[in-house]
């Protein structure tokens, strides 16, 4: 009988804060290890990152979306069956992603098979098989996800917004959809190969474990399979500021679409790391963070216009800048009745500003939020890596609450009225645009 874990949403004891006394910051190797033991038996959760030196103005982010879709589908020591059952037989879970900059992974295992997980972590990063026929089907299966998501009136909506705001070669950027399908259709296995030879190595290589965890025994783990493994020197290229368009709109047709989904933004000279990243987060949380928002309550509430509609900060980093967000789903005969709802909910929103119980109700949320995510393994280790992705000491993961319950509403009025500039927003919207309104006499 295989093994089975004990569930990722176990909940850990919040009462053994703070974090910066618990995880040991290490280093084995190349890699920068966080170390936090928590209260489970018997299992750890991990999460990984390495910096891809990408260059984003070609097809590097292409091929390293198929270089990590190829990590799991065997190496030079096993097939892809062979790998599958290294994981299976032990109850572990392993995956890889790609976030345009980084490589990451993430997976648990039981405490006494972590090193052997490891092991094969190493294995599928460093001596993948890259194999031409998988290469295809994996081609093939990247080919039909673009040709689905272009009937997706989100994603058509989405991506149109992020060419009126960035340059092809800023990581927010989306191409068309046939710009996509051009770029598969060029790429080759001997591409994939030469981007992994180059580019995955293990330049800011970062791994955050969580669970029932001896810290000796994990940093002699990694150093063992990856203590040999040498970073590569080469430098990132992308756009790190948007480069708007002139305010305007693009409309996205597609047919059979009567609901169409819209978004509005403009982009912010903000980074996560800027004074005032939180009290603006805050900020555009209380227009559109949640059913008790100010767009929630009046769009969809009071005026019927909308089936969802919400704001955010978006993909706003430590390396480069995102945008103000505003999305909405609306029907076709009221299209044009909700779009200037909207926006005279926002206007209003940034005139007025917040007031104190909805900041406190937004305080209490995203205090709530950020406890629930550390409430896991999994989650614990998440937020680990992603805080040392950018840059942060442990300590923030601690302070970050109170960040949150000290934000005044001058603070976050002010954030709003300098990062939210409603006669800035640009528009998409995609699905069945209504008919244009036919003249005569």
């Amino acid at each position: 009988m295989n093994p089975v874990l004990p569930p990722a949403t176990a909940p850990l004891d919040a009462a053994r804060l703070p974090l910066a006394d618990r995880v040991s910051d290490v280093t084995a190797g190349p890699a920068r290890l966080l170390l936090c033991p928590a209260p489970v038996r018997d299992v750890v959760s991990f999460r990984g990152s390495l910096w891809a030196g990408v260059d984003l103005s070609g097809d590097d982010d292409v091929a390293l979306a198929l270089a990590v879709d190829l990590l799991d589908k065997g190496t030079r020591h096993r097939d892809r069956f062979e790998v599958a059952e290294a994981l299976e037989g032990r109850g572990a879970q392993l995956h890889f992603y790609a976030d345009n900059l980084r490589l990451g992974f993430a997976g648990r295992a039981l405490t006494e098979d972590l090193p052997d997980v490891l092991a094969l972590l190493a294995e599928q990063l460093r001596e993948p098989a890259l194999d031409a026929d998988e290469f295809e089907k994996e081609r093939r299966q990247a080919v039909a996800s673009v040709r689905r998501a272009k009937d997706s009136t989100a994603g058509r909506a989405t991506g149109a917004l992020t060419r009126r705001l960035y340059a092809p070669a800023h990581p927010n950027y989306v191409p068309e959809p046939d710009a996509e399908l051009e770029r598969l259709a060029a790429l080759t296995v001997e591409r994939v190969r030469a981007f992994h030879a180059a580019h995955v190595a293990p330049t800011r290589l970062t791994i955050a474990f969580a669970g029932d965890l001896d810290g000796a025994r994990v940093t002699a783990a990694v150093e063992a399979n990856l203590g040999d493994w040498a970073p590569h020197d080469r430098a990132a290229r992308f756009d790190t500021t948007a480069t708007p368009t002139a305010p305007g709109r693009t409309d996205v047709e597609i047919a059979d679409r009567l609901n169409l989904d819209v978004r509005m933004g403009h982009p912010v000279a903000l980074r996560r790391d800027s004074p005032d990243f939180v009290a603006a987060h805050a900020g555009l949380f209380a227009l559109g963070g949640n059913f008790s928002s100010r767009l929630m309550q009046t769009v969809r509430d009071e005026q019927g216009l909308t089936y969802g509609i919400g704001s955010a900060l978006h993909n706003v980093s430590v390396e480069h800048d995102g945008h103000a967000l505003v999305y909405a789903s609306l029907s076709q005969d009221r299209l044009e009745e909700g779009l200037a709802a909207t926006r005279a909910v926002i206007e209003r929103f940034v005139q007025v500003g917040v007031n104190e119980e909805e900041l406190e109700r937004v305080r209490t949320t995203l205090a709530g939020t950020h406890a629930v995510a550390l409430a896991t393994t999994s989650g614990l280790a998440a937020r680990l890596l992603v805080n040392a992705e950018r840059g942060f000491d442990i300590g923030y993961l601690d302070h970050y609450p109170e960040m949150v319950r000290a934000l005044t509403v001058d603070e976050v009025n002010r954030a709003v009225r300098t990062h939210l500039r409603p006669d800035e927003l640009h528009v998409a919207v995609a699905g069945t645009l209504p008919a244009a309104p036919s003249g005569g006499a």
